[in-house]
């Protein structure tokens, strides 16, 4: 039964503050926030308390993680990512086949079925784009080089992600792989992804003059806003996830995000609204179910996961030193690993990799990125033009 408004509004209360609570201790202990949103959704959640029951509308809100993205995609340059853009492919690459192989083969020798070890180990390949950016905006190290190319990696990796879950669905239903369908969906995933690298900053810099003739109040912001909200659909209707459409929309406008001072107004609807997706993650996950073997098995997959993303996403960096291989096949194979896509079992396993994995990056990220991190502060700029 639907909540009404009232308690709708309870819900989101309880939700955000709670969220922000458990937030708050981790940052005070120098983890980042966002175990400590999924942990609050897995004490509140439904199969724990209960005291926020499962509700499609609460995983709407959740969706509001596009704007994570979105704020990502505005601080990344568009030419820079295309700098990076091959490297970065061949980390997401080889940072799928390691983990499917490692990962299918440890769940093959422990009994499981083949169909259940398939979906865990497809869920070992994907790295989630939204974790990383909130891990990366942060530590406040989104303009590093090395940053550009776990973001470009995890979008690529959704890509790659989306072929090998279509796969892995395509059998387990029976009915076979759509071998043609799968053409499509590729095909359609990588010239969006092409489109919005190459072509759309062009469009928005053409845009540009038109945009200051609007009345409308704060009109950059609502244009930006209204671009992020239809490419973040699109996305979906092609078969990749929603927040990299957010993502490519942040960067078509990357070029004008310090002029138009949409970084920070954009930061202020992310505050709002990721909590409830990190929230949501957790309060899907059953805590009843790990036990015994389940949560032996849970461990062993964080082990490999971590394990398997580090030599698949380092070797092809090894060119560009042992400083960025660490970095980013570090931050790849310790922020948060996840599906939905599977039984309540395997989600759980799932799940709780991705709490192990997001609590052990933030202290060997912080070593890692320890000169970007104590480098003195730029001079402010002269104060943006707001439109």
């Amino acid at each position: 039964m639907p909540a009404s408004p009232e308690q709708l509004l309870l819900q989101l209360f309880v939700i955000f503050v709670a969220a922000k609570l458990l937030g708050e201790l981790f940052e005070r202990l120098r983890l980042p926030a966002v175990p400590g949103e999924i942990l609050a959704g897995v004490a509140l959640g439904p199969y724990a308390i209960s005291v926020i029951p499962a509700s499609d509308t609460l995983h709407s809100i959740a969706e509001g993680a596009i704007f994570v993205l979105f704020s990502a995609g505005l601080e990344t340059s568009p030419h820079e990512l295309i700098q990076v853009s091959r490297k970065a492919l061949l980390v997401s690459v080889a940072g799928v086949i390691a983990p499917f192989v490692l990962g299918f083969a440890y769940l093959k020798l422990r009994g499981d079925t083949t169909l259940e070890a398939t979906f865990v180990a497809a869920a070992m390949v994907a790295t989630s784009v939204g974790i990383t950016a909130r891990v990366l905006s942060d530590m406040n190290v989104l303009s590093t080089r090395t940053a550009k190319i776990i973001l470009a990696a995890a979008v690529f990796d959704d890509i790659l992600g989306m072929v090998v879950l279509a796969v892995v669905a395509g059998s387990a239903s029976g009915s076979g792989v759509r071998w043609v369908h799968l053409g499509v969906l590729t095909a359609e995933a990588v010239a969006f992804a092409v489109f919005m690298m190459f072509a759309a900053p062009k469009i928005v810099r053409q845009l540009r003059p038109r945009v200051a003739q609007f009345s409308t109040q704060n009109s950059t912001l609502v244009i930006a806003l209204t671009i992020c909200l239809f490419f973040s659909w699109l996305a979906v209707k092609i078969g990749m996830a929603a927040i990299v459409g957010a993502f490519f929309a942040g960067l078509m406008f990357a070029d004008y995000a310090p002029q138009w001072n949409l970084i920070p107004r954009v930061g202020g609807i992310t505050a709002f609204l990721a909590p409830f997706f990190f929230f949501d993650i957790g309060a899907r996950f059953n805590v009843r179910l790990l036990t015994g073997n389940l949560l032996t098995a849970a461990i062993v997959v964080s082990l490999l996961a971590v394990v398997s993303k580090l030599i698949g996403c380092g070797l092809p960096l090894l060119r560009e030193g042992w400083t960025t291989v660490f970095r980013v096949a570090l931050i790849v194979a310790l922020v948060g690993l996840q599906s939905a896509i599977m039984s309540q079992p395997a989600y759980g396993v799932v799940v709780l990799m991705t709490i192990v994995t997001t609590l052990l990056a933030p202290p060997i990220l912080r070593y890692l990125f320890r000169d970007e991190l104590h480098a003195p502060a730029a001079e402010s700029a002269t104060a943006p033009v707001q439109l």
